[in-house]
Order: C-alpha cells, then sequence, then structure tokens
C-alpha cells in the first residue's frame, strides 16, 4: 500500500505537491508543511499526538514496473484541520517535551 501523498498542510494549507520536500507526516499520514510543525505545532500531530518525519518521494521516474508517480499518484483530496487552534495549543503544550518516542 503505498502513501496517499496528500496534497496540501493541514494547518495553513500550503500546496505540498508530491516532490515537496517540506512535507512532514504522523504515522497517521497527518500532512503538514515544516514551517507549522516547527514553529505551530511543536513536533506534535494536533490529531494524534505523535511526532512527524519527512514525507517520501515517489520517484516520477518507473524504474520498476508499476512503481512511480504516474502510475500510482498523488491523492488529490485537501485535508484540513478537526480541531480549533486553542484546542491544538493546548495539547501541543502538553506534549510538546515528551519525545515522540515515549508518548
Amino acid at each position: 500500500m503505498a502513501l496517499e501523498l496528500r496534497p496540501n498542510c493541514e494547518c495553513c494549507d500550503r500546496d505540498l505537491p508530491p516532490q515537496s520536500t517540506l512535507a512532514r507526516i504522523c504515522t497517521y499520514e497527518c500532512t503538514f508543511c515544516a514551517d507549522c510543525v516547527d514553529n505551530v505545532l511543536t513536533n506534535v500531530c494536533p490529531n494524534c499526538g505523535g511526532g512527524f518525519a519527512p514525507r517520501p518521494i515517489r520517484p516520477t521516474t518507473e524504474w520498476r514496473p508499476g512503481l512511480s508517480l504516474a502510475k500510482r499518484p498523488a491523492s488529490t483530496k485537501r485535508m484540513s484541520l478537526s480541531y480549533d487552534r486553542d484546542n491544538i495549543a493546548a495539547l501541543s503544550q502538553r506534549l510538546r517535551d515528551i519525545p515522540p518516542e515515549e508518548r
């Protein structure tokens, strides 16, 4: 199963095309830009409480049969936050000093 490669930051709605090196994801593929992860969310996913990692880049060239961006395209469904900013800030404040591997 391939990653969805969601097209936008769920916080600021910044476009994050499949080749973006600024995309960050949590274990559930919640997708945010590096700026929001660092400066708004303090590396706390507002949906699950986990941390973030850089989203991998899917190759545009089909180096192996059936495995490329053309064969397995990125999602076009834009996502947005499920919680309001105050709720997100409270969760980030509570969890930001706990390393993701210990949450």
